[in-house]
């Protein structure tokens, strides 16, 4: 027989089991990691780096891009193919910020990495969790995550399997019982060996079937979506009618009905929108990451900057969760009996390691002069902890949950303090878990503080000042919540509610609107006044560092962790403050603003000649005239006039509050300027029919003055201005660097115009052109105001 197993005839069935007390041989674990038997997780937190080419590679974007350039290639346009050397720029920029991103997180990731305890010839040590292989024995205590299936072999816990099967309840189990992958600890300790490993497990099996259906949950993805869908149903169709009104209709060649059908198939394209956004976030999580922020979700970044309530938990987030033991007020019956004995044998036997229960071990000497015959783990949820000696059972909790409704308000002058109280006491009667308190003989009542973190007072007032609501959520009592709550500048802390007794859906939603301090929170109710937040119509980031916390962080838009909080907690959020910085969510907060910001104000100047280019196309067809544009001078705009100022913008801090939806914003900064280009265009085309068909000397006069090549041009300078009037609207107000982007672009494009005039296929513009030019801009400037006031004035009354 090997060393170290149980065999049949064990109490907890007839499979081979290590022994609990030694565990495997480290030649066990050689051989079974040899065998394949080891926990290899099923996939990286962060994508692969064949998954970041892909993404920014194989878009449907690029595909056009790639089409439009083939048509051109075989009809031998090749200047016009400059677009796809801006097209592969932007892709390797998007790919290089990407893989800088992937790295950072990646070396962040191996701070938070989860870990697992495990018994090997006989000594305990901790190893990352793919280190485990099967068979192996684990330590499990309140607050880890399950995170191989196993079967406990000694202890006992209290499970919660809430994000395996939707049961809230913790389940007992005890030796034989089985443990799955995902649930977590509540209370309690045991030794498990573990049983599956790998992709065998329940949780891993659950996992990969979910990552099949799993959304993104991002406005701009989604928006960036329907633009795709959007442009992919006009390209085709458009692409078609235009090129054969070309040959069949007009009898143009095919070199030039390809070459103006590829221009406005080019600027229905906002192909450096799609790199903005993500190396926007992508600069962001490395940015992020410097301040060891580990963003799990690249999209998450965004989440958290259309928050518009936040709620905390007290322990380990507003406060540093260090607690320690005050003082202690012994009654009558605490003197009496040996009260530090049988504190320290409590504490010697109890397997309980919350932060309560490590301040009440730093206080109390470990003794074993009573042996404890039966245990009943803290839970949060009964807020309460049990053991059971010989002659009497020890209990210790909240103090209404030991004495009554009415016993915390003895306690009032330290609860105003904001200190935690803990009463202790024996019983003689039976104490059953799920069953009431029999009357308690009090022994003591223990004081115990939690110091605020640095800067919480500052970090609220920010929040507060930029408009998001802030709740405060705790499994304590509401007075000594709002005490602290005070203290630390939390707004509206005198707006408390005791929780305890409010069980009604109706009643939590109520409560989540009308009061900002919640006490005597169960996990459950956590979970339920995220839900309700969310279900008024509010966008509800969510912090924690507990099991206590997890459904609520489940529930949340954005779950944000602290390092020192459980295993648990901390894989279930999307955002991890790895030093446990409370006032690092200013930084997230920016970012995400930031990220938002910069591109709903560089997509307004992108989705300019997105919209102009549908609209001349439309207009085109119907006029049965070749598009106005080629596409080497819609690759100028998009380099100098969209592509250089949104690529620097994007960088700046921006911390402005997210208002409105990302689309219908978009939208109304864009159509003004592309409705007065797609009226210049027309007033265009109808001066040059006039100046064609009427008799007049005039129109003699102003045909020799503004011949076709000339008409090219005005309109090409009048398109880039009215372009470059976007990007003024867009840096509006002005500060040094958009100034400076402002005064470059100008400068740039109408430099680059003259200069490569050859190239672009414009004439150089005579006086005449130019003096019209400024005509033409004047009249776009009054068209894009009288729009930009009608689209305002209409969206006024709809809100209405």
């Amino acid at each position: 027989m090997m060393k170290g197993m149980l065999t049949k005839g064990m109490p907890i069935d007839s499979r081979c089991f290590p022994d609990p007390e030694y565990g495997l041989t480290e030649q066990e674990v050689q051989r079974k990691k040899q065998n394949g038997l080891q926990n290899t997780q099923p996939s990286a937190v962060t994508q692969t780096t064949g998954q970041i080419l892909k993404s920014n590679i194989c878009t449907l974007f690029n595909l056009f891009n790639v089409l439009i350039a083939c048509a051109l290639a075989l009809v031998g346009a090749w200047s016009n193919m400059l677009f796809m050397v801006i097209i592969a720029l932007n892709t390797l920029i998007g790919i290089v910020q990407e893989l800088h991103a992937k790295k950072l997180a990646d070396e962040l990731s191996l701070l938070s990495v989860p870990r697992a305890r495990v018994i090997r010839e006989g000594r305990s040590a901790e190893i990352p969790i793919h280190e485990l292989v099967k068979g192996d024995v684990m330590e499990l205590g309140s607050g880890n995550q399950v995170c191989s299936d196993s079967v406990v072999l000694t202890g006992q816990v209290e499970v919660n399997e809430a994000l395996l099967t939707g049961e809230s309840d913790p389940v007992l189990k005890r030796a034989g019982d089985s443990l799955l992958s995902g649930s977590f600890i509540v209370s309690g300790r045991c030794r498990a060996c573990v049983e599956h490993v790998g992709m065998d497990n329940y949780a891993a099996k659950i996992t990969c079937e979910a990552k099949k259906m799993r959304k993104v949950h991002s406005e701009l993805l989604s928006a960036m979506r329907r633009v795709t869908r959007f442009t992919g149903k006009l390209i085709v169709p458009l692409g078609l009618l235009l090129f054969l009104e070309a040959v069949l209709l007009r009898g143009d060649g095919v070199h030039h009905a390809v070459v103006a059908t590829a221009a406005g198939l080019l600027g229905m394209l906002p192909k450096g929108l799609v790199l903005l956004i993500s190396v926007s976030l992508a600069a962001g999580i490395a940015a992020l990451a410097k301040k060891k922020v580990w963003v799990q979700d690249l999209y998450s970044l965004e989440t958290l900057a259309h928050v518009d309530t936040l709620c905390l938990d007290k322990t380990g987030t507003l406060t540093q969760g260090r607690m320690q033991v005050e003082e202690i007020r012994l009654t009558d019956a605490g003197r009496t009996l040996p009260f530090e004995e049988i504190m320290g044998s409590f504490l010697r036997h109890s397997e309980d390691q919350n932060a309560t229960f490590q301040a009440l071990q730093a206080r109390f000497s470990p003794q074993d002069v009573f042996q404890p015959i039966e245990k009943i783990p803290f839970s949060s949820e009964r807020k309460w902890s049990a053991m059971r000696f010989a002659d009497f059972t020890f209990v210790i909790g909240a103090p209404e949950r030991l004495a009554g409704a009415d016993a915390a308000e003895r306690f009032g002058e330290d609860l105003a303090k904001g200190r935690r109280i803990l009463l202790a006491g024996i019983t003689r009667e039976p104490v059953a878990s799920g069953k009431p308190m029999p009357p308690v003989e009090e022994l003591a009542a223990l004081v115990l503080t939690d110091p605020i973190r640095p800067h919480a007072a500052e970090t609220l007032a920010y929040f507060q000042g930029e408009g998001v609501k802030l709740k405060l959520i705790s499994g304590d009592h509401p007075a000594a919540v709002a005490a602290l709550a005070k203290r630390a500048g939390f707004p509206n802390a005198e707006k408390a509610v005791d929780m305890s007794g409010i069980t009604e859906e109706a009643d939590i939603e109520d409560a989540a609107r009308r009061y900002a301090v919640f006490g005597r929170v169960s996990p459950v109710q956590k979970k339920q006044l995220v839900r309700a937040l969310r279900r008024n119509g509010h966008s509800v980031a969510m912090t924690g560092d507990g099991v206590n916390d997890l459904l609520a962080l489940r529930e949340a838009d954005c779950s944000i962790a602290v390092a020192e909080g459980s295993d648990a907690a901390r894989q279930m959020a999307q955002v991890v403050l790895l030093n446990s910085d409370f006032s690092a969510l200013l930084d997230v907060l920016g970012q995400g603003r930031r990220v938002v910001n910069n591109t709903t104000r560089a997509a307004g100047v992108f989705f300019v000649k997105t919209i102009y280019s549908v609209l001349l196309s439309i207009a085109c067809l119907l006029l049965n005239i070749p598009f106005p544009l080629i596409p080497i001078q819609v690759t100028l705009i998009d380099c100098i006039i969209e592509g250089y100022p949104a690529f620097l913008m994007s960088f700046e801090p921006d911390g402005r509050k997210v208002c409105g939806r990302w689309i219908p914003t978009v939208m109304r900064r864009a159509l003004p300027n592309a409705i007065a280009i797609g009226a210049g265009f027309l007033l265009l085309r109808a001066g040059a029919w006039w100046i064609r068909t009427s008799p007049s000397g005039l129109c003699r006069i102003l045909a020799v003055l503004l011949p076709q090549s000339q008409q090219d041009a005005l309109f090409y300078l009048f398109v880039g201005t009215m372009e470059i009037q976007a990007v003024w609207k867009a840096c509006w107000p002005l500060n040094r660097l958009r100034a400076f982007l402002c005064i470059t672009t100008t400068g740039g494009f109408y430099a680059a115009a003259i200069l490569f005039r050859s190239a672009l296929q414009l004439a150089m513009p005579t006086s005449f052109t130019l003096l019209l030019a400024v005509c033409f801009a004047l009249v776009g400037f009054l068209v894009e105001r009288v729009s930009s006031k009608l689209i305002d004035r209409r969206e006024a009354g709809l809100s209405d």
